[in-house]
């Protein structure tokens, strides 16, 4: 269990002295908390004890104003403690999110299709969520509990010796054993509840992208039949840690109620003072240092379980690898060169390409048709390293792209996908993409270039928002988005994958045409299905 935690708890260090100020503030509020009830029970006790006569003599100015301080700092500092402990919390969150981000990023395309994409988003957010257990209720509450016992028993220990080595025993054996126990109970109802949710989500997400099919083939029932009966399962385990989770807490209640009275009857064996009260409500007061010892442990399960698959994504490395310096390429021009390529996927029986040779020169436009699954996309894949080659090579400018650097490759090449991804934030952020230094006036010019001048006359201009999936613009408009951000890259080497899809004959027209203009001194390569009358390729070659 620690092996598996080390990792996570070793970001404590990076928030040292939040930790310290924040544990110090959990300390105070809770020695506030038992402060209060412990000196208003000794209070209540001795004004009862002197009665009428003895209020001319009694000193109740102080105790009243102790009451009052230890009231105001319990609430500020319960105010301040949370405010400290949730902000370093979220800090940690938001560094595990980044490193989560920066692990999957270079991840081949053979490694992203081990996990769906509900299960990445799942460990992403929810996983990582989990991880706030660590600190938040089980690592401040286990030390502040210690440090509390300890207080108590040199507090105490003044008054009566025997009675604080008691209450000192039962409460550390308790802090002890009640962990152990919960954890046990609630470890692997938590690994359930984990999966059961991962599960849940994937389904939920996959359900709601496919009613289109799941309609056509009339399998929407029964799909979510499924879906339910996983929710009811989930539902179940929810009750089930709910109901530990109120055995826990009575189990405390119920030792803080037996200290109590095992505290009770021993006091009284030595004297019927005020103190008895003191020592009584210092036993109930326990019950607030121990409550949120069990609930940490019921949901460690549920953390460790959630720590193993943040780990095991963590734990990756690359399949394929860039080297951290690589050769310089002469960034005005790009050949292109497929050198004795094959290339088959992983457990698939036959290769996609076999012993494939091309060779492109600088500023060639060249069309790549063919049949679907020939291996057209395949080959851009390949360029981009996006997928490894099994044998041969990838030669631009007559370097291997193995022997350049991630953002020298980059560089080079500029994309433009059959599937443009449009964010949804403005128009402005979604052009940054091509080029994140590109002035507003670089931005105004490519969309002007693209043909997009109108979405500059709206009242917004580059802020104009696109909304999710860019729902305000037409297929032609989000095509000329994706070319614009390959404009903006500012690439030699230009590579194509159906750009013209699912478009009007006359808009695909316009596009074709946008792509001779704009490639007119840089090498392209396109993947298309249809040849259209425009000369725009210097040759076509067919897989």
């Amino acid at each position: 269990m620690l092996t598996l935690l080390r990792p996570y708890i070793a970001l404590y260090k990076h928030y040292f002295w939040q930790i310290v100020i924040g544990l110090s503030l959990s300390i105070l509020t809770l020695f506030a908390s038992v402060f209060l009830l412990s000196l208003s029970g000794w209070f209540l006790a001795s004004t009862a004890v002197v009665g009428v006569a003895g209020l001319y003599t009694f000193n109740y100015m102080l105790p009243a104003a102790g009451v009052r301080a230890a009231a105001i700092t319990r609430t500020a500092s319960r105010y301040v403690e949370r405010l400290v402990d949730h902000n370093t919390t979220f800090k940690i969150l938001a560094y595990l999110r980044t490193l989560a981000f920066r692990k999957i990023l270079p991840l081949s395309a053979n490694q992203l299709a081990q996990y769906q994409k509900a299960d990445l988003l799942n460990r992403f957010i929810v996983d990582i969520d989990a991880l706030d257990h660590l600190y938040l209720k089980l690592f401040s509450p286990i030390v502040t509990a210690l440090v509390m016992i300890l207080l108590l028993f040199v507090g105490l220990s003044y008054i009566n010796l025997p009675i604080a080595l008691i209450i000192t025993i039962v409460l550390t054996i308790t802090l002890l054993a009640i962990p152990v126990i919960f954890y046990h109970a609630g470890k692997q109802l938590g690994e359930t509840l984990a999966k059961q949710q991962s599960e849940y989500r994937a389904l939920l997400i996959n359900y709601l992208q496919g009613q289109a099919e799941l309609t056509l083939f009339n399998a929407q029932h029964r799909y979510r039949t499924k879906l339910d009966k996983l929710e009811s399962d989930w539902l179940f385990h929810q009750q089930r840690q709910s109901t530990l989770m109120a055995l826990s807490s009575a189990l405390v209640v119920l030792i803080a109620g037996f200290l109590t009275l095992l505290v009770l009857w021993l006091i009284t064996q030595y004297t019927l003072s005020p103190l008895v009260a003191l020592f009584v409500f210092v036993c109930l007061a326990s019950s607030e240092i121990l409550a949120p010892i069990p609930g940490a442990f019921i949901f460690l399960g549920q953390v460790l379980t959630s720590a193993t698959r943040t780990t095991t994504l963590f734990n990756q490395t690359p399949d394929i690898k860039f080297i951290e310096q690589g050769k310089t390429i002469d960034l005005s021009i790009a050949k292109l060169q497929f050198d004795d390529i094959s290339f088959s996927y992983p457990n698939q029986p036959f290769a996609i390409l076999s012993h494939f040779s091309l060779t492109i020169n600088s500023g060639q436009h060249v069309g790549l048709i063919g049949k679907t699954g020939c291996g057209k996309s395949t080959l851009l894949n390949l360029v981009t390293r996006t997928w490894e080659a099994n044998s041969g090579k990838i030669l631009i400018n007559d370097i291997p792209v193995d022997q350049l650097d991630e953002a020298t490759l980059r560089q080079t090449i500029a994309v433009v996908p059959q599937v443009i991804t449009i964010f949804s934030d403005t128009l402005k952020q979604n052009l940054l993409i091509g080029n994140r230094q590109a002035s507003d006036q670089q931005l105004s010019d490519v969309l002007h270039q693209v043909e997009l001048s109108k979405l500059l006359a709206t009242d917004q201009g580059l802020n104009l928002p696109l909304g999710q999936g860019g729902r305000a613009l037409s297929g032609g408009e989000i095509r000329r988005i994706g070319i614009a951000r390959a404009l903006l890259h500012n690439s030699p080497l230009i590579l194509m994958d159906e750009p013209t899809e699912s478009l009007d004959q006359q808009t695909e027209q316009q596009i074709i045409e946008l792509i001779k203009q704009i490639c007119k001194n840089k090498t392209l390569l396109m993947v298309t299905h249809r040849l259209t009358d425009n000369p725009l390729f210097d040759r076509v070659v067919e897989l």
